[in-house]
């Protein structure tokens, strides 16, 4: 009998505790990273280079991103290789905005998406590898693939569920829900492994530079 009290008054205890520790980050708010803006992010990443002007969205397709600021550019590199980057950024998902998935949009845009897989990419830098989403996308005559992943407080991930698990736990953690979505493109020139490697490249060299403004 004693025990069960204890179990009891301990189990009370803990829920008093973890509504005291959630009531607290309530009030405090969220801790926001210092951070450059996405604008400022390199013109030369590599070997590439970008090519024409940043684009920017019209009004209705930035209110349905919801980002809070983003980049969205072409490079070309070297014997004709051209790759695009897209990179949304929301410093919080706590009020309820959040990364809009390809596999929502694209679609919707009257592209295809196919052979889903995932792959690895190689930071230039050095750093942990780590998987990126990857499918082959249609749209008439436009072919392309595309390689996607979602970053923020010093993880790389390509599972969107997984994801949103390190976002609740950061959130407790480090009172911080920021975080972006990467997205690269690659249209076809040749074969789709020659787009694949083109994209893993690409990829591999944009992601050592994105710390400055995706803090970790």
């Amino acid at each position: 009998m004693k025990t069960q009290a204890r179990h009891f008054w301990m189990m009370a205890a803990l829920l008093v505790l973890g509504g005291a520790v959630i009531n607290f980050w309530a009030a405090a708010g969220e801790a926001r990273a210092p951070r450059r803006a996405l604008a400022e992010f390199p013109a030369e990443v590599g070997d590439w280079r970008q090519a024409g002007r940043d684009v920017r969205f019209d009004a209705a397709t930035e209110a349905v991103l919801r980002a809070d600021d983003y980049v969205s550019r072409d490079y070309a590199g070297g014997t004709g290789r051209t790759a695009s980057l897209y990179v949304g950024y929301y410093a919080t998902q706590r009020s309820g905005a959040t990364y809009h998935s390809p596999l929502n949009c694209l679609p919707g845009s009257g592209w295809t998406l196919k052979e889903p897989s995932t792959v690895e990419v190689k930071p230039a830098d050095g750093r942990a590898p780590f998987e990126a989403n990857s499918f082959v996308i249609e749209h008439g005559n436009d072919r392309m693939l595309m390689l996607y992943w979602y970053q923020g407080r010093g993880r790389a991930v390509a599972n969107e569920y997984l994801d949103k698990a390190y976002t609740v736990f950061d959130s407790i953690r480090l009172r911080r829900s920021d975080g972006a979505m990467v997205r690269v493109l690659v249209p076809f020139r040749g074969t789709e492994r020659e787009a694949a490697e083109t994209a893993a490249q690409f990829a591999a060299l944009v992601a050592p530079n994105l710390s400055p403004y995706v803090p970790d």
